[in-house]
């Protein structure tokens, strides 16, 4: 399991459907490209992700302009936790 501190950033392809991401660490992506293998959907890996009291299952994507992989963090998951795009905020990520 990986546990960090990320920025929410608004996905600016799709600024209006308020698409919010985290960006992992370079070290925590370098890691989860050693361990897993990536499956159909743009190179993404699933994973139990965790903010808050709030956990789901979702994938991680490749970013091309970072590097990193790239959390997307659901509209509930904001609203539970009361965060928001510029918000830093703890995450855990489980490889699944």
């Amino acid at each position: 399991m990986f546990v960090f501190a990320a920025e929410l950033w608004l996905w600016d392809a799709r600024r209006m459907d308020t698409w919010t991401f985290v960006t992992l660490p370079d070290d925590v992506s370098d890691q989860i490209r050693d361990i897993a293998t990536p499956g159909p959907g743009f190179g993404s890996v699933k994973v139990r992700a965790g903010v808050g009291a709030s956990t789901w299952s979702t994938s991680v994507f490749p970013d091309k302009q970072s590097g990193c992989y790239v959390l997307p963090i659901k509209a509930a998951v904001r609203k539970k936790n009361d965060v928001g795009p510029g918000d830093v905020i703890e995450v855990t990520v489980e490889l699944v």
